[in-house]
This record gives C-alpha cells, sequence and structure tokens, in this order.
C-alpha cells in the first residue's frame, strides 16, 4: 500500500512538471509573438493576396494664366487716325503692301490707319477691286487652288470663333481674296496669307462698319509705299 501512495505521488509531480512546462513554453512563444508583432505586424491569414499599394496619380497642372490672354500690339499696328494725303475720295481703301498698313481715307488730308497681314512671298498682288459682298462671321470655303496645295484643309467650315476669316469679310471683285478677319491677332504685321488682307477681329468689324458694298480698293505693290499715295489718279 505504501509503494502505490508513492507511485501515485510521483505520477501527480510529473504531470504537475509538464503542465508547468507547457505553460512556460506557451508563455515564451507569446512574447516572443508580441516580439515581433511589435516590429512588423503578421497578416492574420498570410495565404490571402494583399494587393500591392497603388502610387498617388499625377498632380494635375494648373492652366497657364497667359491662355486667353490679349496679345500686344506694337504701337504702329494699332488703328489710329494718321495724317494722309492722297487724291482718292474719302472713304476709299487703299491697302500699303509692303508696310502691311490698310488706310480708309477720311478726306481732309486723314486718313484711319489699320495694322494687316498680307501675302506671304509669292502670294502679293496689286491692282484695283471693289468691294462685291460682306459677310459676318463668314462660312469660308477653301478656294480649289489652296485645296491643290494644301489638301489636308476642310472643304468647308461653318463661321464662328474657330473660323480663319473671323468676325467678317469683305469680298473683293471676282477674285478669291477678301478682307477679313483673324482669331491669330499675332500675325498681323506679318506677311503670312495666300494673298487675303487680315485684320484683328475689332479692326475688321470697325472697318465692315464703315465699308459699303462698291467701296473702291487699291492694293499697292511690294514695290511702292502707301505714303507716295498722292501720286495715284
Amino acid at each position: 500500500m505504501l509503494n502505490s501512495g508513492v507511485l501515485k505521488l510521483n505520477s501527480r509531480k510529473l504531470n504537475c512538471r509538464r503542465v508547468g512546462a507547457a505553460f512556460g513554453a506557451l508563455a515564451i512563444g507569446a512574447i516572443a509573438f508580441c516580439g515581433s508583432a511589435t516590429a512588423t505586424p503578421l497578416p492574420l491569414f498570410p495565404f490571402i493576396m494583399v494587393p500591392a499599394p497603388q502610387p498617388p496619380p499625377p498632380a494635375q497642372i494648373a492652366p497657364s494664366q497667359n491662355e486667353g490672354a490679349v496679345v500686344a500690339m506694337p504701337a504702329r499696328l494699332k488703328r489710329q487716325i494718321v495724317s494722309y494725303a492722297t487724291r482718292e475720295a474719302p472713304g476709299t481703301v487703299i491697302i500699303d503692301t509692303p508696310n502691311t498698313y490698310l488706310y480708309y481715307v477720311l478726306g481732309g488730308g486723314q486718313a484711319i490707319r489699320y495694322g494687316i497681314g498680307v501675302g506671304r512671298d509669292g502670294f502679293t498682288w496689286s491692282g484695283v477691286q471693289s468691294v462685291t459682298k460682306k459677310a459676318e462671321w463668314p462660312d469660308w470655303t477653301p478656294p480649289p487652288e489652296m485645296i491643290a496645295r494644301q489638301p489636308y484643309l476642310p472643304r468647308h467650315m461653318a463661321g464662328g470663333r474657330g473660323n480663319p476669316l473671323g468676325a467678317r469679310a469683305m469680298y473683293l471683285g471676282g477674285t478669291v481674296y477678301r478682307i477679313h478677319g483673324t482669331n491669330a491677332p499675332e500675325t498681323i504685321g506679318t506677311h503670312i496669307s495666300s494673298g487675303c488682307i487680315r485684320l484683328t477681329n475689332e479692326d475688321v468689324s470697325d472697318l465692315y462698319s464703315r465699308v459699303n458694298v462698291g467701296t473702291r480698293v487699291i492694293v499697292l505693290p511690294m514695290d511702292r509705299r502707301a505714303d507716295n499715295a498722292g501720286l495715284i489718279d
């Protein structure tokens, strides 16, 4: 009986030691887990794929403050009344091709001078025409000659802000040439067109209000200056 009691006591001690060892191992594991979690949290479900973080969208560039800004026109190209001696009747339009001016004769030795854009090299012309038609915000139908040179041009474009004829147009005789506006005011003062005479939309609107169908238009050649227009008969 004594031996049996000793065996039972030893068995209980062994079980207590095993339980204590198990709790100790569990505590060490918990401490290790907590220390690791403090450094880098472990995912609870490592087998679930987590999408990689996406980079932030690129910053949007703010619109330029210069968009839509008014083009600074050189003083000489601004609309102004100037002294101008000519034998032409008041109301006549004289195109000074080499100096990129258009004169509207007032009479009494004065004229309104406008800055203009004229034909580029090889596309200037001269002569006397008359205004045969006027149009506000005109449609544009490039002539066949222009289409042949620039086949990418539209065959027809309705009038409006994007139309190269601008706000107003005055058609010259039976030619393909016009005095018209432009939505590119920076081209005033240059030799850039295919022969038409262009003004800013503001200036062409002013001229349009003064010119009538039948108005005489004199286009001077490149080798003749409009300040000698007093010699015109």
